[in-house]
């Protein structure tokens, strides 16, 4: 660990110093070489840095402390480079040609106690980096000591990395106001608590979320209720490091930037063979349906909040995709125009000009939402992923996991699914617990 103090002396001011010293020495009173030589002030409080410097193969998840004794901690940076941007020049590059001005957009920020003498790092390391902790800390008269501190981190092991493999939204996406933010993974996720931790969601509009899995490999945030519409959301996955299970780290991390629409909201009461679309609280279209007869559990419309997943102009629905193969009792396989999922289970709103008779009278779908081929044009036209269609009326409910019916856990149900059992406040605070492996 290397410590400087800024308040020391130059070479040069102290020979000044000796010269003034002869120059106003008469004769007989002792010559330059009798005049005490100043030693170089070493003021400042002492910096202890964790991990200890020259350290190698620290586990990329441990916390950066720092601690100053009989003085505060004024400013911490830390500079990661590592080996694969070293093998392909990048380092280099960076160095010589570095915008001074653009910003690390995921910098390792840290927390200062109260009395200011103590820094602890906020996220995770990259793996396989070569790591300086640079530290400035003054004492009671503004003495100031900088020191810096260098180790390396374990590098991750090729199959044991975790990787993002698809995320729902994308940047760039306008989605409804039900959205949730989903995440892929390619393996089994085990410390789910420090990979929560590890995604940080933030809203121009405040409001609080928490994560819940699907299985081992897919984390799902949604806020408390909708989100407020026309307002950016903005989901930082600091993965680099994160020990997603026993010796498994993230090597990269990501930003997904998507914006908030308008407030789309169908209603749906099943019996009345009609859907009311709303867009910002006004009611533009009422639509006439036919939905599923309701004989067998599989061509009954679920009841429950459904969120538009994906849509299609023309699509073949094959009953064989939701375990109906043929040659089954209720086998079907249609071509359909102007389709909108509404759940995994087979749910649609789609054109089906052949039920044109029932439509606005009679349930005799195979459980999707039959309308005219205008209508169903109109809603596929006007949908986004993520908005939100609410249907009463049926004795088969939406499972939470069925699609995207995660709404159909209430708030309290879905905090408590959470690993961290806390929720996330999207004011760029943080998350609410910590990244780290290791015990302080």
């Amino acid at each position: 660990m290397k410590r400087r103090t800024v308040s020391t002396r130059t070479a040069a001011a102290a020979a000044a110093l000796l010269f003034l010293a002869a120059a106003c020495t008469s004769e007989g009173e002792g010559g330059p070489e009798d005049a005490p030589v100043p030693e170089e002030a070493q003021k400042g409080p002492e910096v202890v840095v964790t991990p200890v410097p020259g350290a190698t193969e620290v586990p990329p998840n441990s916390p950066v402390r720092v601690e100053a004794a009989d003085g505060t901690i004024t400013d911490v940076r830390i500079e990661q480079v590592t080996e694969v941007e070293v093998a392909s020049g990048d380092a280099a590059e960076a160095a010589q040609g570095a915008d001074e001005d653009e910003e690390d957009p995921f910098p390792v920020t840290g927390t200062l106690n109260e009395a200011g003498d103590v820094w602890v790092s906020d996220w995770n390391l990259r793996p396989g980096a070569s790591v300086s902790v640079v530290v400035t800390a003054a004492d009671d008269e503004g003495e100031e000591t900088e020191v810096v501190s260098e180790f390396t981190t374990l590098e991750s092991v090729p199959g044991r990395r975790l990787e993002l493999v698809s995320n729902f939204p994308s940047s760039g996406d306008v989605v409804g106001v039900g959205m949730p933010v989903i995440v892929n993974f390619d393996q089994p996720v085990t410390h789910k608590e420090q990979v929560e931790n590890s995604i940080e969601v933030s809203a121009e509009e405040e409001t609080e979320g928490a994560w819940n899995w699907v299985g081992d490999e897919m984390a799902v945030f949604r806020p408390k209720e909708y989100w407020d519409p026309y307002q950016e959301v903005t989901v930082d996955l600091r993965l680099a490091g994160v020990e997603s299970s026993e010796g498994v780290y993230g090597v990269d991390d990501h930003r997904i930037r998507f914006e908030v629409g308008r407030e789309l909201v169908s209603t749906m009461h099943v019996p009345d063979h009609e859907m009311n679309v709303s867009i910002d609280g006004e009611t533009v279209r009422t639509i006439p349906v036919s939905n599923g007869s309701g004989e067998e559990r599989f061509n009954t419309t679920t009841s429950g909040v459904h969120l538009t997943m994906e849509k299609y102009q023309s699509l073949v629905m094959d009953s064989a995709t939701v375990g109906i193969p043929e040659g089954s009792p209720g086998y079907y396989r249609l071509d359909v125009d102007w389709a909108v999922r509404t759940s995994n289970s087979g749910e649609f709103t789609h054109a089906a000009p052949w039920n044109a008779g029932n439509l606005g009278g009679a349930n005799t779908s195979n459980g999707c939402t039959n309308m005219t081929v205008e209508d169903a044009r109109w809603f596929h036209n006007q949908a986004l992923m993520g908005d939100i269609l609410e249907t009463t009326g049926t004795d088969r409910d939406l499972e939470w996991d069925n699609g995207w019916g995660f709404y159909q856990r209430s708030w309290e149900e879905w905090l408590e699914h959470s690993v961290t059992g806390e929720p996330q406040r999207t004011d760029g605070s943080g998350t609410p617990g910590r990244v780290h492996g290791d015990d302080l």
